[in-house]
């Protein structure tokens, strides 16, 4: 694509790009499917096309996808949907991480490999040029400088508009960054994984690097919907089974923190998950927010992250019980 639509929301510039961004952008990794590595369990593409047709009739206009989020699938989604759309959102999406046939998952950083995967996300989204194509991880490592070099020659040609990196550190931000700019950065960041706030982010500051942040919610953790219950019935192919947020001791806390956002948010007419987007986007680093939807009702309960903003007591009461559950 090669503009989005006039969004109602205040947009901000990403990067050293033209791309202006709505606060919060359609996160499509758990309309992937179930059948990888990282699935959410199975999912009704129709649910999934409703959800971002949702998302865009309200003004959001940037989706996120990946090639690997069900292993192409998600991409096909998001193209079926945006087809059938009258809006025309940013597209970006993301390389280097590939399926074996059993669903696992590994890193390829080897140009041939990375045109190869840049012509199927192309033929997938049915588009001409990706407006953000993103490293999704730096692994291999020792493959770091060829691969961007590679991004950056797909960015000459044409075929895509601008080029980020996903998950990098600064000293690897730092050996890509002199072979050409980088328009963003895709880190997680959370009320629950705050680590790139020391070094990370100043560094994007002061390097005019864009920052779209993932899981703000942490994988519905924080929307105030998740309970123990709802946890042990994930199905077996959902990969939250296995992640340690989601296991004791650490899900009673994060379950509180949840309540505790329930509770700001209920004096504003707002969703638990709505404070924990708001709270990201108080960082002048992070340009917009990546939230995941997997229905249509789901986008409305999230959508006044777009202009919903905590005030200073209320940081600083979220702030006062972190460190009092560290």
């Amino acid at each position: 694509m090669t503009s989005a639509t006039s969004a109602p929301f205040a947009t901000r510039r990403l990067g050293n790009s033209d791309l202006h961004l709505t606060p919060i952008g359609f996160g499509a990794w758990a309309i992937g499917g179930g059948n990888w590595e990282f699935a959410w369990g199975s999912q009704d593409d129709n649910d999934s096309v409703a959800a971002i047709h949702r998302a865009l009739d309200r003004g959001i206009n940037w989706i996120d996808t990946a090639a690997v989020y069900g292993l192409g699938h998600s991409e096909e989604v998001v193209a079926r949907a945006v087809r059938s759309s009258p809006q025309k959102p940013y597209i970006f999406t993301k390389c280097s991480r590939l399926g074996k046939p059993d669903g696992s998952i590994y890193g390829n950083l080897d140009p041939a490999s990375l045109t190869a995967e840049l012509h199927e996300s192309l033929r997938r989204l049915g588009v001409d040029a990706i407006d953000l194509y993103q490293i999704h991880w730096p692994d291999p490592e020792g493959q770091l400088e060829e691969a961007w070099d590679t991004l950056a020659r797909f960015q000459q040609q044409g075929k895509v508009r601008y080029i980020g990196v996903s998950n990098f550190n600064v000293e690897q931000m730092r050996r890509v960054q002199a072979i050409a700019p980088i328009t963003s950065l895709q880190p997680p960041y959370s009320l629950l994984r705050r680590d790139i706030e020391s070094e990370i982010l100043p560094f994007c500051r002061e390097n005019g690097i864009g920052v779209i942040n993932y899981s703000p919610m942490v994988s519905g953790l924080l929307t105030g919907k998740m309970t123990a219950e709802r946890v042990q019935k994930f199905p077996e192919n959902d990969w939250r089974r296995r992640n340690q947020n989601f296991r004791e001791p650490k899900l009673s806390r994060n379950l509180a923190l949840a309540a505790l956002l329930t509770e700001i948010g209920r004096e504003h007419g707002v969703q638990a998950g709505v404070v924990a987007i708001a709270w990201t986007l108080r960082n002048q680093a992070v340009t917009a927010a990546i939230v995941g939807a997997r229905r249509p009702e789901q986008v409305e309960g999230i959508l006044p992250a777009a202009t919903f903003r905590l005030s200073d007591a209320e940081a600083e009461r979220i702030e006062r019980w972190l460190a009092e559950h560290p």
